[in-house]
């Protein structure tokens, strides 16, 4: 496994502490390919099957991050109906994975892309207890 550096390290923690979603710099660039036509099949290639209006909200949710559960809360809607919706959008689609879905949300414009992260949040101040006292060390 390659060593990422630790700021990167410490990002991709904030984030995930935070239930943001994170992307590797790879996945970004799958991503920002993929939205440019660049990887994978061209853009004029692309389905747009026909997705209501309930499903394309769906999507939307979906490829921000949001878990089913999440949807199922924010539209009002049963965990059994958000899944349902969850899984029709899916076969429509042709897609087996949330990257899959994420990656045709960006392409038909259902979400953008973000051009950079937003700033972490400030670390909390240490206080006295956070301080770990030095080890006593005896030289020769």
């Amino acid at each position: 496994m390659a060593l990422k550096p630790p700021a990167t390290s410490c990002v991709t923690i904030r984030r995930l502490q935070y239930n943001k979603t994170f992307f590797t710099a790879r996945v970004a660039e799958m991503v920002l390919s993929g939205y440019r036509g660049t990887y994978g099949a061209p853009k004029k290639d692309l389905l747009l099957p026909n997705l209501t209006s309930r499903e394309r909200e769906v999507v939307q949710l979906l490829a921000e991050g949001r878990s089913t559960k999440e949807v199922a809360v924010q539209l009002d809607l049963s965990v059994k109906t958000a899944e349902t919706h969850r899984s029709n959008i899916m076969r429509k689609l042709g897609l087996h994975s949330v990257s899959e879905l994420v990656l045709y949300a960006v392409r038909n414009n259902i979400v953008q892309v973000a051009t950079g992260l937003p700033p972490a949040p400030e670390p909390a101040p240490a206080t006295a207890t956070d301080v770990v006292p030095a080890a006593n060390v005896t030289t020769a």
